[in-house]
């Protein structure tokens, strides 16, 4: 069950992986930590998106502290998962976009954290006046059980892309994709989801060649799947920062954040959209800007990533994206409408309340233009926005053009103005209810 929601920075996405230190006193989280509030103008160090650890103290259940993984030059996209040897003494964290394992030093990252704004653990030999560091707090602002916790004050490191300096190594993997880890007698198992096979790292000679272990028969990459690589590769993109699945996710879908693309102008941030459907729901971005999906595809690896690859390589992530498919509302009940969103579809397709004009039935988009009432302070009079397809409406929060409507529910009710989009002033709250189960169950 859940029992505290822990904030991460502001700008965290695509949480992938959280373990536990030996001793249980500290959690391990992997996230990409994206500058949205930034124009897309440049990459250099992490202009876009930097890629973290953070560590949670387990006892009060709260982010410690945030460290990037990414150097001045070279980022390490897509961190995904992480692990402690049994002695507590490395942290290891597989990079899935740049096929990288990183090993840190783990008691050198606590004690250089000790004189940052964290509470935590004082590694053995700190000296709690020593070293440059002054404690804020000699009474009990300390870990619940660890008498040699400190408190001090120093810049977030976070915003640090030295902050690792000598304290961990970059090891350069062989195999494709490497995400899932496991540690076991001194030795790293990376899964590595593309090249189908096991990495094995010894950590005591991390310079020695990394074992690699087939897990089945050598299978070609079909072109599909080429796609699927090239669109999570941060290998293509400029010094390694990020890859497509940075603002898209693994699977192509959202990260729930509004950037401010230079594609229709600076000053106008928006909301990034699931590319499900993508190539099928011309034209492109939310003003219409790229004529097709294609178009929009190669303009992501010149501008977002910074990088021009080869025709076959984008062609392959245009096949990628035509290939994916919707997957089931969890608001469904055996597969099916439940009886509120059986209601709520006669709501939807009733031309009283005129949903189904703009959202027909299949892709549930017109295709077409409108101003609808919801231009915010960024946009110019009279903008007139694409209709998006409703369908895994359920994964795509937050809604509207530029992520006003927190909720599907506000998108009917506070996020329309004057029934300009759709007429629903009229129906009762359970009503709405009905109308908004029946859209999230598409």
């Amino acid at each position: 069950k859940v029992i505290k929601n822990i904030p991460l920075p502001s700008g965290s996405t695509s949480v992938r992986d959280v373990r536990m230190s030996p001793d249980g006193k500290l959690a391990g989280v992997t996230f990409v930590l994206g500058q949205f509030h930034l124009p897309t103008t440049q990459i250099e160090r992490g202009w876009i998106n930097n890629n973290a650890l953070g560590l949670i103290d387990v006892s009060r259940q709260e982010l410690l502290d945030t460290v990037l993984l990414d150097n001045i030059d070279s980022g390490a996209a897509n961190p995904w998962a992480v692990a402690w040897t049994a002695d507590g003494l490395r942290i290891c964290v597989t990079h899935a976009g740049t096929h990288e394992l990183s090993i840190i030093d783990a008691p050198g990252l606590l004690q250089k954290l000790a004189g940052r704004n964290s509470v935590l653990p004082r590694p053995p030999g700190v000296d709690p006046g020593g070293g440059g560091q002054t404690a804020r707090d000699s009474k009990a602002e300390r870990l619940p059980n660890v008498p040699s916790a400190v408190l001090v004050s120093a810049p977030a490191a976070a915003n640090d892309l030295t902050f690792l300096a000598g304290l961990r190594q970059r090891l350069k993997l062989d195999q494709k994709g490497p995400r899932a880890l496991a540690i076991l007698g001194g030795k790293a198992y990376i899964g590595n989801y593309f090249s189908d096979s096991l990495s094995v790292v010894d950590l005591d000679a991390p310079a020695s060649v990394p074992r690699s272990i087939a897990l089945g028969p050598a299978q070609p990459l079909s072109v599909v799947r080429q796609g699927e690589l090239a669109f999570n590769d941060g290998s293509l993109c400029f010094q390694g920062w990020q890859s497509c699945a940075s603002c898209h996710s693994s699977d192509a879908r959202v990260d729930g954040l509004n950037w401010d693309l230079l594609n229709d102008g600076p000053g106008n941030p928006k909301n990034t959209r699931s590319l499900l459907f993508a190539h099928k729901t011309p034209p492109n971005m939310a003003l219409g800007t790229r004529a097709n999906a294609q178009l929009a595809v190669r303009a992501g690896f010149r501008y977002i990533l910074f990088a021009v690859p080869p025709e076959a390589t984008t062609s392959a992530v245009d096949q990628y994206l035509e290939s994916l498919k919707p997957m089931p509302s969890p608001y469904l009940e055996k597969g099916r409408l439940s009886r509120a969103a059986a209601r709520g579809k006669k709501l939807f397709t009733n031309s009283k309340v005129g949903c189904a004009a703009c959202h027909p039935a299949g892709l549930f988009t017109d295709l077409k233009p409108y101003d609808v009432g919801t231009g915010g302070k960024f946009d110019k009079p009279g903008d007139k926005f694409f209709t998006p397809t409703l369908v895994e409406g359920w994964r795509t929060a937050p809604y509207l053009h530029d992520g006003s409507a927190a909720t599907m529910r506000d998108v009917l009710t506070t996020c329309n103005k004057d029934d300009q989009h759709g007429k629903t002033s009229h129906l009762t709250e359970t009503q709405i209810d009905e109308l908004t189960a029946f859209v999230l169950s598409l």
